[in-house]
C-alpha cells in the first residue's frame, strides 16, 4: 500500500512539474509568415510514373 501511495505521489508531482515547465519554456505557436516562404518549384513536384533521385 505504501508503494501505491508513493507511486501516486510521484505521478502527481511529475504532472505538476510538467505543467509548470510547459508554461515557463516560452514556446508558443506563431502564424506562418508567407512572405518569407519560397514559391513552389516545378522540379520539386513529384509526378507518378517517374523516378527521382
Amino acid at each position: 500500500m505504501i508503494l501505491v501511495i508513493a507511486l501516486i505521489a510521484l505521478v502527481a508531482w511529475a504532472t505538476v512539474a510538467t505543467v509548470i515547465e510547459l508554461r515557463r519554456d516560452g514556446y508558443h505557436r506563431t502564424p506562418t509568415d508567407w512572405s518569407r516562404v519560397g514559391g513552389r518549384d516545378v522540379h520539386q513536384q513529384a509526378e507518378s510514373g517517374h523516378g527521382y533521385r
